[in-house]
């Protein structure tokens, strides 16, 4: 028998595919299950847009730049050039997120064009307590006819750092 003959006599062996269908047809839906209960919610924040000298000294004339600054035992809200307007501190570990709301409802009645405003928070602020101010400061909540309807206080958000304070304040 000549080499050549051995050769086409040799038969390829089949690639056992059997236990990587197994793994993807449990793997699968598996990953599809536990895909629909992952939900992010994600809020929108918008950055200033650059704008020249002359419509910045006109912008700040006809409107309110509303900044609410959360520091470790206060929040503040500010209006811009008129400075502190409210200073709210925290009682038995809780800020009072109702007061500021309705505090926030009066101030929309005056600007009721307005829907921007800066969060500043100061770098040991949790988490937790900057989402709170952030869906206070966005919208509050109300009963009409047995229903409850929301509305929009000031949802165009941007975050920054809390200035810091000096010595004695």
């Amino acid at each position: 028998m000549s080499i050549r003959n051995r050769r086409h006599k040799q038969e390829v062996p089949e690639l056992d595919v059997t236990a990587f269908l197994n793994l993807m047809v449990v793997l699968i839906p598996f990953l599809l299950v536990s895909a629909v209960f992952t939900q992010i919610t994600v809020i929108e924040l918008n950055m200033p847009p650059p704008s020249d000298e002359a419509q910045q000294e006109k912008d700040k004339k006809e409107k309110l730049d509303l900044e609410i600054v959360i520091r470790a035992a206060t929040i503040e809200i500010h209006g811009g050039k008129t400075g502190l307007l409210k200073r709210y501190k925290m009682n038995e570990g809780q800020f009072d997120y109702a007061e500021i709301s309705t505090y926030l409802q009066e101030i929309k009645r005056r600007y009721a064009q307005e829907t921007t405003s800066m969060i500043l928070v100061e770098p040991e602020i949790n988490y937790d307590t900057l989402v709170q101010v952030m869906d206070t400061v966005r919208l509050f909540e109300f009963e009409e006819d047995g229903g409850l309807i929301q509305a929009e206080l000031f949802p165009d958000m941007s975050i920054g750092d809390a200035p810091i304070l000096g010595k004695g304040k």
